[in-house]
């Protein structure tokens, strides 16, 4: 089975006309994303109406946290001709689908993902390199998009996610990079925080690592969530986070490696990791892909992490998943691979790669930070 590239949306303009754009190039695949999700809730045993007042909910929220956001929003939703309630579902569908399953006393479902980043140090060409698979719905290989932001307050970005949500894994033209692991936690949906994708699209907005850290570290969360990090200069750290408090992970031998099992020794003497039950194997995919990366330090290329993020030992519970039923009932899978080296502006990306090792390549320019000399020449 062949599979197609994801398709790359270029907007820039006010939040409105970055929003309207990207609703009409991205219509079809807002429509069916969003109808997917609509389906599945409908499954679960919600009416209608308790649906829109869950959904609705959302919306001070994100006003609050950002009112750029939600007038894009506004626009993506004028620009696919949907109703704006889709659009909030769709940057908010962790969120919502939880609460929902919750609601119907049905098993959480994970987004599942194994992410790591090789420092310079680590290597072959002084290069920052930082990746992950998302796991999560096969359906969704049909509805996620490369998407290219250009910006006049802050530096231009790119982002895979799907389509009709502001931000998943990227990096922007200063080489600020992220990349997000579902992680489960005894605190989860305790208080009310900010929906996670609006988090990952606050960190492409900024300039400097050192804002992105607050961001990912200050921000109160719903649900509890793992975010890694990383600068092109050199510098990656992953934070696992609970709704109330983020736990640092700093790099070992120039790796970070990790899956969605709690790993801070501090945040394991304060939650409870309530994941297992979903994702078992989270335990050893994040050792695979360690003991791929260890036996090369110091040479390791792009071409080293794609073959680790390929591993599918023990298989389907594998690294790399082919589409299989979940515990909650769906055909879970590998739905995309991306590996991103932010120096040079690259980002590839193949679609369902248990499948398919075609990868489709996307870039972005980069730039210094404002201020400062561009150190691309020495990354590069």
């Amino acid at each position: 089975m062949s599979y197609q590239p994801f398709p790359l949306i270029e907007i820039s303009g006010t939040p409105t006309e970055r929003g309207r754009s990207y609703g009409a190039q991205a219509t079809e695949r807002i429509h069916k994303g969003a109808g997917h999700y609509v389906e599945q809730i409908r499954k679960m045993g919600l009416t209608q109406e308790d649906m829109g007042r869950l959904i609705a909910a959302f919306l001070p929220t994100v006003k609050e946290f950002d009112p750029a956001y939600a007038e894009e929003m506004a626009g993506i939703a004028e620009g696919a001709k949907i109703e704006l309630e889709a659009i909030l579902l769709l940057n908010c569908r962790t969120e919502i689908l939880q609460l929902a399953r919750r609601h119907a006393g049905l098993l959480d479902e994970p987004d599942g993902c194994t992410g790591a980043v090789i420092l310079p140090e680590a290597s072959l060409n002084g290069e920052l390199i930082h990746g992950q698979n998302w796991d999560w719905k096969a359906e969704c290989v049909e509805t996620a998009v490369v998407l290219r932001i250009r910006r006049e307050d802050g530096p231009d970005l790119m982002t895979f996610t799907e389509a009709g949500a502001l931000a998943r894994a990227g990096f922007n033209a200063t080489g600020v990079a992220i990349t997000a692991n579902y992680l489960e936690s005894d605190l989860d949906y305790t208080q009310e925080g900010i929906p996670l994708p609006l988090i990952r699209r606050k960190v492409l907005e900024c300039e400097h690592l050192a804002d992105a850290i607050r961001a990912v570290a200050c921000t109160p969360k719903s649900a509890s969530n793992n975010m890694i990090l990383s600068a092109r200069d050199g510098f990656a750290i992953d934070f696992e986070c609970a709704p109330n408090e983020a736990f640092a992970i700093r790099p070992e031998n120039g790796l970070i490696v990790h899956a969605n099992h709690w790993n801070s020794p501090v945040a394991l003497s304060k939650v409870k990791d309530a994941g297992i039950l979903s994702t078992p194997e989270s335990y050893y995919r994040d050792w695979r892909v360690r003991q791929h990366l260890e036996k090369k330090l110091g040479k390791l290329t792009v071409d080293d992490l794609r073959e680790a993020f390929f591993d599918d030992f023990l298989t389907p519970y594998s690294v790399c998943r082919p589409p299989r039923p979940s515990h909650a009932g769906n055909i879970s899978s590998t739905v995309a691979m991306i590996l991103m080296r932010p120096a040079a502006g690259i980002m590839e990306v193949a679609p369902m790669p248990s499948r398919n090792r075609e990868f489709t390549t996307y870039t972005l320019e980069t730039r210094a930070r404002k201020g400062l000399p561009d150190t691309r020449e020495a990354a590069e």
